[in-house]
């Protein structure tokens, strides 16, 4: 017998937490509570589709939130670590291991080739070259890249490079120039350092007081910048394209007026590109849209680098490098080299033409499914759909909580971002079938939920 458009509906949470309680009885009583999630329990994964453990299967836009660029169970991916983890899984930093400084020197070549325009920060043509160190997430790359920061605003007030106009007490107080910059909307993490730059609220309140000296201005704002950022400003971080502050992007005239700033006052420019980078955007870097006057000093990366084994790393440039000394930082299992093999894979898969044309196909396939789908309900319960290659948004009139719901009934798994935007962060390769799938599944929900409002 033909099934009924609502029983092909089988994803209903209620079930899938029927087929595994103990679980999630287990997630109750032994794990922190800090996560809300649905009541499903996901088993595997293969290419862009996972499956919970009464085997439904579930076309994942989330990719682990940005992570898994290649894919779930990634052939390669899969090889490499079960011929590494026989080999050498961990060694620390007290010895040297061979897969560490081949991902740094093909981190370094591939972003200074694939922008050859590039003359400052990262890019500045000097012997010595731009440097990278390791860690074992974004918010650990944030938190090195703001001590760097640090410690580059006492070598700026050492080396008396500070303008004529500050007050006498900075000159004579190295730690004055310690101030750190970042934007409304913008994520850097959740650790100490990075939550303080974080101006969210619901994330800072309940560990204040933050760290000093942080402050937040208004994203795409140049007077606002440029009131903020002065002498006393060591760095300055801010993500070109913003991923969980709702898919917006960093306008050209702002990010060239904020090189300028930082050059004016002797502040490090760092881009958290852990979300938008590595290919997400359609370039390797995000920042890669942008003229070449725009190059940062320091950019930070995680997230889909070793396609979900936790890694790291800090970018920075030839300046930075050279008053980073023995001992200014360190990390246990940061530059491991299981993760180091693996991110040497991935980043060779996505630094190619064919790779990063496929990303800005299937982003342009789902802007134009969307464009259709959507039509009807802009101006109700959609407000626009925004974004470049695989990292896009669809901004709802109300809290998308609902629509999330409804997609994964229908087999479809969401993530939601700021300003209630349904985040669509697809693995990197997905087909394009796939790609029309999803957005098929998102203007059916659509549908349903401007029929839902109508009828309340």
């Amino acid at each position: 017998m033909k099934q009924s458009a609502c029983s092909r509906l089988y994803h209903a949470t209620a079930a899938a937490a029927m087929a595994s309680p103990k679980a999630i009885e287990d997630t109750e009583k032994f794990m922190l509570n800090t996560y809300a999630r649905p009541a499903l329990v996901l088993s595997h994964g293969k290419g862009s589709y996972v499956y919970d453990t009464t085997g439904r299967e579930y076309l994942d836009f989330t990719a682990g939130i940005a992570v898994t660029a290649l894919g779930h169970s990634h052939p390669e991916v899969a090889a490499v670590v079960a011929d590494q983890a026989t080999k050498l899984v961990h060694c620390s930093n007290l010895y040297h291991n061979e897969w560490a400084p081949t991902l740094a020197q093909r981190i370094v070549t591939a972003t200074t080739e694939a922008y050859p325009q590039g003359t400052q920060g990262i890019y500045a043509k000097d012997d010595s070259g731009a440097r990278v160190f390791f860690s074992n997430s974004g918010t650990e790359a944030n938190e090195g890249a703001l001590k760097f920061a640090r410690k580059y605003g006492k070598h700026v007030v050492a080396a008396g490079q500070l303008g004529k106009a500050v007050s006498e007490a900075v000159h004579g107080d190295p730690n004055l120039k310690s101030g750190l910059v970042s934007f409304t909307g913008g994520f850097h993490g959740r650790s100490m350092g990075a939550l303080s730059l974080t101006a969210n609220p619901k994330y800072q309140k309940p560990f204040t007081p933050l760290i000093p000296g942080a402050v937040t201005a208004r994203y795409n704002s140049i007077p606002e910048m440029s009131a903020f950022v002065d002498e006393r400003t060591c760095g300055v971080i801010v993500e070109p394209i913003q991923g969980e502050g709702g898919i917006h992007a960093a306008h050209v005239d702002f990010m060239r007026a904020l090189r300028r700033r930082c050059d004016q006052v002797g502040a490090l420019l760092i881009y958290d590109e852990i979300q938008c980078g590595l290919g997400r955007s359609g370039h390797l870097w995000a920042h890669h849209m942008l003229p070449a006057d725009c190059s940062p000093d320091i950019v930070t990366m995680a997230k889909p680098l070793a396609n979900g084994i936790p890694i790291g790393a800090i970018l920075v440039s030839p300046k930075v490098a050279e008053i980073i000394h023995t001992g200014d930082h360190g990390t246990t299992f940061g530059g491991n080299p299981l993760a180091c093999r693996v991110g040497c894979t991935v980043l060779d898969h996505i630094n190619t033409p064919e790779f990063l044309a496929h990303v800005n196909e299937a982003g342009e396939v789902l802007e134009r499914e969307l464009s259709g789908l959507l039509a009807p309900f802009i101006g109700g319960v959609v407000v626009e759909q925004r974004g470049t290659g695989l990292l896009r948004g669809v901004q709802l009139s109300s809290d998308p909580s609902r629509l999330i719901e409804l997609a994964r009934d229908r087999g479809l798994l969401l993530v939601a971002a700021a300003n209630n935007t349904i985040r669509l962060v697809p693995p990197l390769n997905t087909s394009f079938a796939d790609i029309k799938k999803g957005a098929a599944i998102i203007g059916d929900c659509v549908k349903q939920l401007a029929s839902e409002q109508t009828t309340a």
